[in-house]
């Protein structure tokens, strides 16, 4: 039976489980109250300015798909607080350990959305968006899980339709195998053209980089990591 509020679940078509450890009782407290508040709701029309969905004045809109336990998502929106950042994350842990984070400087310029980002695309008015990053997605290395990767035809469609020309679509991967078929995908799709015009341009971290647990232990477990941009054209 789907979650009540997360009618979508039944398919998990892009992300993998919900739920990890039990939540401490703060965490569950601050997702039961925290997480309405900056939750956006998809049963209302979107606004045509998406400035509006934010407490503080934004110039522009960015969107960071899975964002994990919110390291990158917490030091963008400190690091830019004249830009909006909407957040996905559907893993329940992984959301609570971004609202324990910024309970001590809240983010005026973060709105979140704990579902499928799909449903999120579809929702969101054309070139609406300055900038989209995918960091360290599920790889679905099995070959029969191929199509549950985010990076498709499709969803590169639906990126394209939010973004405005010149934003640039970032995509970190230490997985070699995701990273051919992001880049395939990418080359063979007319929105986007990658950026890179030297090898160290895709091995280099993006400017500001925080860095991410899972990044490290990519690195320490001998495998390098990939970062391309993408502009929609």
């Amino acid at each position: 039976m789907a979650d009540e509020h997360h009618p979508t679940r039944q398919r998990e078509a892009f992300f993998g489980r919900l739920k990890g450890p039990k939540l401490r009782p703060h965490q569950a407290e601050l997702i039961a109250a925290r997480l309405p508040e900056l939750r956006l709701d998809l049963d209302r029309p979107a606004p045509e300015d998406l400035a509006s969905l934010f407490s503080a004045p934004v110039t522009a809109v960015r969107l960071e798909i899975g964002f994990g336990g919110g390291e990158h998502l917490l030091h963008r929106t400190g690091e830019a607080p004249q830009v909006g950042f909407i957040g996905v994350e559907p893993f329940v842990n992984g959301m609570a350990k971004l609202l324990s984070a910024q309970e001590d400087a809240p983010r005026p310029n973060l709105r979140l959305y704990d579902d499928d980002a799909t449903r999120l695309l579809d929702w969101l008015p054309e070139a609406s968006l300055s900038g989209v990053d995918l960091l360290y997605p599920d790889p679905w290395p099995k070959k029969r899980h191929f199509k549950r990767r985010f990076v498709s035809h499709r969803n590169l469609d639906r990126l394209a339709r939010v973004m405005r020309p010149g934003a640039a679509f970032r995509f970190a991967s230490d997985i070699d195998t995701y990273v051919d078929w992001t880049l395939i995908h990418c080359r063979d799709h007319p929105a986007f053209e990658w950026t890179a015009t030297t090898v160290a341009d895709w091995h280099a971290p993006y400017a500001g980089w925080p860095g991410t647990r899972y990044e490290a232990k990519a690195i320490r477990e001998g495998r390098r990591p990939a970062y391309l941009t993408f502009l929609r054209v």
